[in-house]
């Protein structure tokens, strides 16, 4: 099951989950959700909580570093930004988000679009909480890949 979020619901989602699960705030100075998405100087991208989870979220800089566009992006299954050898590592790392709400300074690596490697590196992942209290899946932002 793919929910459907327009940007103003994935903003406030994303930026609200990250505040209530870090006790921090994403950004340490006042922004929108335009700055956030064109403007951003770090990947931000969300994933749904459905059996395999899709991207319902990411931000040009994510776009620029994975070669994806909005449009190839929006619905693309999450596991198909790792490697198929690489995914029981990244699952691993979702499963335990799950667990306990968040995980910084965490490293893995990932595949463009074009097939080219990188690693991401200081990722943030956390688990996206409604205002209900409902699990609606998962965001990740980092500042900083390398490619292989």
């Amino acid at each position: 099951m793919t929910t459907e979020y327009d940007a103003d619901d994935a903003f406030a989602l994303i930026v609200a989950s990250y505040r209530q699960v870090t006790g921090k705030e994403l950004v340490d100075h006042p922004f929108d959700g335009r700055w956030l998405y064109e403007n951003a100087p770090f990947a931000l991208l969300a994933h749904d909580r459905s059996d395999d989870p899709r991207f319902f979220y990411a931000n040009k800089t994510a776009q620029a570093c994975f070669g994806y566009s909005w449009q190839e992006f929006i619905g693309m299954p999450s596991r198909l930004s790792a490697e198929a050898p690489n995914r029981e590592e990244r699952q691993r790392l979702l499963d335990s988000v799950s667990t306990k709400g968040f995980i910084d300074s965490y490293r893995g690596l990932r595949i463009a679009k074009s097939g080219r490697r990188f690693w991401i590196e200081n990722a943030i992942v956390w688990q996206l909480v409604r205002a209900n209290g409902e699990h609606a899946g998962q965001a990740a932002m980092f500042h900083s890949w390398k490619d292989l």
